[in-house]
């Protein structure tokens, strides 16, 4: 009787343990993440998990709006993946604040070009979703 209540009082531990890890949410910081990851893999599926359905990507430099939507975002991505076998995107200095993530990136393997292309890239998160990037490129 004793060991059935200790066992029946451990299920319920583990079982409220489980659920609360589960209802955790992300922080954006590891929605980002998450995103590098599937980009590095070329992994369009895991990569649109985290892309809000209205997410908008804007030039900072010419201050225009380059690609709004999820079904351009999946299409511009799903191609380039194809397109680069090679692609690898790594995080030179990240920084968090607040729903903000600001990544300086180098990227090999674009669309076939070795040559190492420098972005500073601030992603927005809402809802665990990246809802707009802001890119900006070095000028050479």
């Amino acid at each position: 009787m004793m060991l059935q209540r200790s066992v029946s009082i451990l299920i319920l531990i583990i079982v409220g343990a489980t659920s609360k890890l589960m209802s955790q949410k992300m922080t954006p910081e590891q929605v980002v993440q998450k995103q590098l990851e599937a980009y590095n893999e070329r992994d369009i599926n895991a990569f649109m998990s985290v892309i809000d359905p209205k997410v908008t990507f804007h030039d900072f430099s010419e201050g225009v709006e380059t690609m709004k939507g999820g079904q351009a975002c999946k299409e511009f991505y799903a191609a380039l993946f194809e397109a680069s076998p090679n692609l690898h995107s790594k995080i030179i200095t990240r920084t968090a604040f607040g729903n903000k993530i600001i990544d300086h990136e180098s990227i090999t393997g674009r669309n076939g070009n070795d040559e190492p292309l420098e972005l500073v890239l601030i992603y927005e998160v809402q809802n665990e979703k990246i809802s707009k990037v802001t890119v900006l490129k070095k000028k050479k």
